[in-house]
């Protein structure tokens, strides 16, 4: 019972502050402000996560596992190695520019405290998108070897990542160009 409260507390504290960072940028974001609206004291709050830092990385975790799921769906629903590819990478993109939250992270004033989660500081968010994919895709394709898959999967990862922050072509293109390259490495004749 104590670890179902502690969770409803921290997902509670984590939707007030990813209002409060749409609304307001990181920088305009108050742990006073949060507790009060999460009905809980400040110190809860440090106590579940540390400090403003740690209260961004969870935000970036939680944001990270529910694009996941989505990218497993997306996934599911083609049949082909290179189609799921395509629609993970797709759905990613997508999902980046309409979700608010992350579009708060990467273009507003928020994103110096952010943009290093994604990036430079990025290996919690990297290796869990990389083991997801592997996972996911590994499930529908049990004969590609995960030896190969992981590396694809980290290096699919990181230029989606790269094309969010850096947006240069149509998502369309960009997924499609994904596709071809990480096929084309997972379905190679072993060297």
């Amino acid at each position: 019972m104590r670890d179902a409260a502690r969770d409803l507390m921290r997902d509670t504290v984590l939707d007030v502050a990813a209002e409060e960072v749409v609304a307001h940028g990181w920088d305009g974001l108050q742990v006073r402000a949060v507790a009060t609206r999460a009905g809980v004291s400040r110190q809860t709050v440090y106590n579940a996560f540390g400090d403003k830092h740690g209260l961004a990385e969870a935000l970036v975790l939680r944001l990270l596992d529910r694009f996941l799921d989505g990218i497993d769906r997306a996934v599911a629903a083609e049949e082909s190695l290179r189609g799921q590819w395509e629609a993970a990478v797709r759905y990613a993109l997508d999902a980046a520019a309409t979700e608010p939250l992350l579009t708060a992270v990467l273009t507003g004033t928020s994103s110096d405290e952010f943009l290093p989660l994604l990036t430079s500081d990025g290996g919690p968010v990297i290796t869990r998108a990389r083991d997801r994919l592997v996972a996911t895709l590994g499930g529908h394709h049990p004969d590609v070897d995960p030896r190969v898959l992981a590396p694809v999967a980290e290096t699919v990862t990181r230029l989606t990542i790269s094309h969010i922050v850096l947006p240069l072509h149509p998502p369309e293109r960009v997924a499609a160009h994904v596709a071809d390259l990480a096929t084309a490495v997972v379905t190679a004749p072993a060297r």
